[in-house]
């Protein structure tokens, strides 16, 4: 990969190797909140300008404004600065992923980037920021890297050792403590023909509530617990899914439940894990591509290559807006391009390979995780034959209630079949609901039992 730049804080540690686990110096920690943001990106420009410095991202909602609305675009003013397609794409390489240069020559005549002005829009409430700083200098891994200790609430390493500190950071970002989200997922033929399949669900994120302790993380051994029921179409409303997420997967790995409506019984699911295939994906997605990468890090070795400067989604407003149907996004082989904002941000590099003799159907995946979120916005997702075999792609925005920077979808191109699974369809239901109040009984086998009968 080239002119892939390390930070010189990073160069003598960055090794992938699941045994370093070092605290950062308190020397390197002093670094958050001044030449590094709280969240542990670079607060300056780089070079030329184009990526302007972090000023602490969108701290109010445009006006207007009100909790429960789509979020309003504050930049549909921003002009197309230009836009990449597959004749002048090798004039832009540099800050393209392979996937993405795959997704040009699989697409020729319809797949392009509009690329406006980079908005380093990214932002977190104040105790997240104060946690992270705090977790710099304490957070580990555990036996493997198969688990933290030692952190709460902001993301555990802020300035990364390691790949597998780095997807922590990913698993872990902050999104809010407890909140309810209706929407669904299409995964059109490949003349873009699909049926819309929709998803109630809910999720309580324990190591993001504020007042979390690393000592009560690591006594009750739950990140979150995650609810989701199918609601339509009437073939597969009532199926239900429940994973329980453990901090230390040494200790207890992920237990899962399946409730099945013809069958009216829940089960356990150990198999809701690594490349089994995901909830009505038509195989097009693995359990672990769900929010880009979840679950236990166990069959990869893992290497931080360093920074580097795409284009990526972001503010991508206008994708997520209400006045949209999902026809609207929908086309065949990819959603409709116009509808999305590319920017060019720096980004962590994170390459996972699977180990010798480990059963994956990604033999290799390289993450492009943003600097200012930690959220994957790029994941180059490799066969056995070490060829391309699908581009997962986050469309993120600002959530201005929280305040987090999330994605308002996720789509997972592949490249042999050319078809896609596009999930987080929202525009025609109603808003996310992150004051959502839940507690641990609601998220239990009883209850899923219950809900669904």
């Amino acid at each position: 990969m080239k002119k892939i730049t390390l930070l010189s804080s990073v160069v003598a540690l960055a090794f992938a190797s699941a045994a370093a686990n070092a605290k950062v110096a308190p020397a390197e920690a002093a670094k958050l909140g001044k030449e590094l943001t709280p969240y542990g990106a670079v607060m300056g420009a780089n070079a030329d300008g184009s990526i302007p410095a972090w000023k602490g991202g969108i701290t109010a909602p445009p006006a207007g404004y009100t909790i429960g609305m789509h979020h309003p675009d504050p930049f549909s003013g921003d002009k197309v600065l230009f836009t990449i397609t597959n004749a002048n794409k090798a004039q832009y390489a540099e800050h393209l992923t392979p996937g993405l240069i795959k997704m040009f020559e699989t697409y020729p005549d319809t797949y392009k980037m509009n690329v406006y002005q980079t908005r380093r829009t990214a932002s977190f409430p104040q105790h997240v920021y104060d946690a992270t700083i705090a977790n710099a200098s304490r957070a580990e891994l555990v036996e493997g890297g198969n688990g933290i200790t030692g952190a709460a609430i902001g993301v555990p390493f802020p300035i990364p050792q390691n790949g597998l500190e780095a997807i922590w950071n990913h698993i872990l970002r902050y999104r809010g403590e407890q909140t309810t989200r209706n929407g669904g997922q299409a995964v059109p033929t490949a003349d873009g023909d699909f049926t819309y399949i929709g998803f109630d669900e809910a999720i309580a994120i324990e190591y993001s509530k504020k007042g979390a302790t690393p000592e009560e993380l690591e006594e009750s051994n739950i990140l979150f617990r995650f609810k989701q029921n199918v609601t339509e179409p009437a073939r597969l409303a009532g199926t239900a899914l429940l994973v329980h997420e453990t901090m230390d997967q040494v200790k207890k790995p992920r237990q899962a439940w399946t409730y099945n409506s013809g069958q009216r019984r829940v089960r356990r699911a150990p198999n809701v894990a690594y490349d089994a295939p995901g909830t009505a994906s038509d195989g097009l997605r693995t359990t672990d591509d769900f929010d880009m990468y979840n679950g236990a890090p166990d069959r990869y070795n893992w290497e931080l290559k360093g920074k580097k400067e795409v284009y990526i989604p972001y503010n991508s407003y206008k994708l997520h807006s209400d006045s949209l149907k999902y026809t609207d996004i929908i086309k065949p082989g990819h959603i409709n391009s116009d509808l999305v904002r590319w920017e060019k941000h720096r980004v962590w590099v994170v390459e996972a390979t699977l180990k010798d003799g480990i059963s994956h159907v990604y033999k290799k995946r390289t993450f492009y995780i943003d600097e200012d979120s930690w959220q994957i916005h790029i994941a180059d997702l490799y066969d056995n034959r070490d060829e391309l075999y699908r581009v997962g792609v986050a469309y993120g925005i600002n959530y201005y209630e929280v305040p987090t920077h999330w994605s308002t979808l996720d789509a997972y191109y592949d490249l042999n079949s050319r078809r896609y699974i596009a999930i987080g369809l929202d525009n025609e239901q109603e808003m996310y609901d992150f004051q959502t109040e839940q507690n641990a009984s609601d998220f239990t086998p009883a209850a899923l039992r219950r809900a669904n009968r």
